[in-house]
């Protein structure tokens, strides 16, 4: 009988991928990850998205931030949810960029909401990821800036997103006072991505 304490054994290679035991091979896959992270949507949805006239969640942190500042956070999470097959859709990111830059040379966390994966809807992984860089954003004395684009709770992933939507309003509560906090409504949003808007420092919203 095996050991129960028995190491998992190592893979050698993605199903589709490189030989993983071997420096070329992860590298290899690195960079196949690396392009997966800047297109996590399909190139329908983009396709979508700017034909509404609307840039995606990355574009919008390109022009909001001074250039080359940008240092993105957990870029290569993913969501863990087995419920209606979601575990055969795992894009990087589980739609929403997080992280710091600077703005006119100061700095600023920022967070953009992705509407073309999932819609932008808030999942486990995806309150984590705001949750994180809102802490960031309050332990290091900076405003915190939300690039909503969200159709709300990702239902799929059940009472669990709305779990996480009370931790993010449990963090507007606690910035409140403490760091600025700036809200930007990019386009027709749902559920708690408008509340937490509602609860923050300043709000501004597009028309369409």
């Amino acid at each position: 009988m095996a050991s129960e304490h028995a190491v998992a054994e190592q893979p050698t290679s993605t199903s589709d991928g490189p030989d993983l035991t071997t420096t070329a091979g992860k590298l290899a896959d690195l960079k196949r990850r690396v392009a997966e992270v800047a297109h996590a949507g399909s190139d329908r949805a983009v396709e979508k998205q700017h034909a509404r006239g609307k840039k995606t969640a990355r574009e919008r942190i390109a022009m909001l931030l001074d250039e080359g500042t940008f240092i993105e956070m957990d870029k290569y999470a993913r969501h863990r949810s087995n419920n209606f097959g979601q575990e055969k859709n795992r894009p990087y990111g589980d739609g929403v960029v997080t992280g710091y830059g600077l703005v006119d040379g100061r700095q600023v966390a920022v967070f953009a909401q992705d509407f073309t994966v999932f819609g932008g809807s808030l999942g486990e992984v995806f309150g984590e990821k705001i949750v994180k860089v809102m802490d960031f954003a309050m332990k290091i004395g900076c405003p915190v800036i939300g690039l909503n684009d969200s159709g709300g709770a990702r239902i799929q992933e059940g009472v669990v997103s709305l779990g996480l939507y009370g931790e993010i309003f449990h963090r507007n509560v606690l910035a409140s006072g403490v760091v600025p906090q700036i809200s930007l409504v990019m386009g027709p949003c749902a559920g708690g991505a408008v509340y937490s808007p509602a609860i923050t420092d300043f709000t501004v919203m597009v028309d369409q």
